[in-house]
């Protein structure tokens, strides 16, 4: 007859109480590297095994810091062992920050503000407008002689020169950087901008630009195309200008398109002719 003691729990008892309890977590050093070995379940309810490898090593630390890890540990970490304890304390990346200045330096006072009170180490520090010698001018031994006379004089003409007002009409572009720009006159023997400048009428109302340019780029270079366009639709006027690079191009451009036909319309071309000034 069998004894009660040598009944065995069944398997089924045994993964329930199995599951129930976790090994407790170990830790390892060896070689210069501590082994951390823990357990827990997952999202789906199964055992884990977890192995976090830490490297130890020895830095040299600020007085602060050295300080700081000399506190002692509360609250929930109060019976944890040195160093962080993973279930309370997220270890991340080493953050090193570099600072440009420190606290000495932005204690100290500013030199800037200093400097003015120092002694200058120029030894020019004012000029004899007479003689050009480092002294005032009113001091200047040479004040009573030929020397300043000179000087006063020469210093009179360019100020009159400079300053003299005058009642006489100075043109635009004849002015001092005046150049002829933005005064809507030219000076005398000025080149025209509109000699090499053709005018190109009876156009369709339905060209474009591509369009003249494939028709004009065959007689030479050409500096700028206008043409004219309604503003409401955008369609071209009937007319347009090109300005040619040289001028015996323009006239090749007018013998050859002057009645020419194009776009089922006959073309009228001629020398553009000056805008004339009411």
């Amino acid at each position: 007859m069998p004894v009660a003691d040598d009944i065995q729990s069944s398997w089924a008892d045994e993964v329930e109480i199995d599951q129930g309890a976790l090994p407790a977590p170990s830790e390892v050093c060896e070689n210069g590297l501590k082994i951390v070995t823990e357990y827990k379940y997952d999202n789906d309810n199964k055992k884990v095994k977890i192995v976090r490898t830490y490297k130890i090593e020895k830095r040299v630390v600020s007085k602060s810091i050295a300080k700081r890890k000399t506190w002692s540990k509360f609250g929930d970490s109060a019976t944890d062992k040195p160093g962080p304890n993973p279930a309370t304390t997220n270890v991340a990346e080493d953050v090193f920050m570099q600072f440009i200045t420190s606290k000495e330096e932005s204690q100290r006072p500013d030199d800037s503000e200093l400097d003015g009170l120092k002694t200058q180490t120029s030894s020019v520090i004012f000029k004899c407008r007479t003689c050009q010698g480092e002294h005032w001018t009113l001091s200047c031994p040479f004040k009573h002689t030929q020397m300043a006379q000179t000087k006063a004089g020469e210093a009179a003409k360019t100020s009159e020169v400079k300053t003299a007002p005058t009642n006489k009409y100075v043109a635009p572009f004849l002015r001092e950087g005046g150049a002829g720009r933005g005064t809507g006159r030219e000076p005398p023997g000025a080149r025209r901008d509109d000699v090499a400048a053709i005018r190109i009428s009876n156009l369709s109302n339905f060209a474009v630009e591509a369009d003249l340019d494939d028709l004009v780029k065959g007689f030479g270079p050409v500096q700028k195309l206008y043409l004219a366009k309604e503003k409401s639709t955008g369609h071209c006027k009937g007319f347009a200008y090109v300005h040619f690079k040289f001028r015996a191009d323009a006239a090749k451009a007018i013998q050859t398109l002057n009645g020419h036909g194009y776009d089922h319309l006959i073309l009228n071309v001629e020398w553009s002719k000056p805008p004339q000034n009411n």
